[in-house]
Formats: structure tokens, C-alpha cells, sequence
């Protein structure tokens, strides 16, 4: 969901996974497909067929869930396997988009844009 701008806001990401563990598509653009496939060293059709399914909604390809529903991107040390390149959708939240009640799982939400 996009955000009207009278809810721009402050925040700090407290690197904790909360968000890459939400119920829900990681939409991919063709843009994240090249670079993702490329930093993990991967032609694109290997990419897509190890770590692709389609959307939820059927429009396009969304990264798999990893056991237990967490982004299959999501290390241990809740770190991103692909940072430099994570999609876009990643990129964009929360300020250009989120989901219905992520302030309440986000722990920078909760302290109002302070560090964590």
C-alpha cells in the first residue's frame, strides 16, 4: 500500500527481520531479477527456478518462502543474503509502502523513528 504524503515519517531500522517475516509476496521486478541472479552468480532462468514462484496474485514473480514463511533471503543473524541487491519492494518499506499492522511487529515503529 502506498503512503499519502502527510504520513512521511522518520525511521531507523533496527535490523531485527520483523518485515522479512510477514505474510505476503516479495514482488520482484524484472530490475531485481538481473541484479539478484547476477550477485548471486546465477543465469536468470536458475534464479527464478530456485528461488521464484509466482504471485499470489498471479502478475508477476515473488521470491519463495523460506521455512516457517520468512523471506528465503533471511540469514540467522536476521541479515539479508542480498543486501546490495535485495528488491525493490525491500528497499521501499516502510516509507513508500507497507502492510496493515507492521508497526506493531517493527520495533523502530514503536519508538517512534528513534534508534533502536
Amino acid at each position: 500500500m502506498s503512503l499519502p504524503a502527510s504520513r512521511i515519517f522518520e525511521h531507523h531500522c533496527c535490523l531485527c527481520g520483523a518485515c522479512c517475516r510477514w505474510e505476503g509476496d516479495v514482488c520482484l521486478t524484472d530490475a531485481d531479477v538481473s541484479a539478484i541472479s547476477s550477485y548471486l552468480h546465477m543465469d536468470e532462468a536458475q534464479f527464478i527456478n530456485t528461488y521464484c514462484r509466482l504471485q499470489r496474485n498471479r502478475q508477476g514473480l515473488s521470491l519463495v518462502d523460506a521455512d516457517g514463511g520468512a523471506c528465503c533471503m533471511l540469514q540467522a543473524d536476521n541479515t539479508c543474503s542480498i543486501q546490495p541487491v535485495k528488491p525493490q519492494q525491500c528497499r521501499d518499506f516502510p516509507k513508500q509502502w507497507n502492510f496493515l499492522g507492521w508497526e506493531e511487529r517493527c520495533p523502530a515503529a514503536r519508538k517512534g523513528g528513534q534508534t533502536c
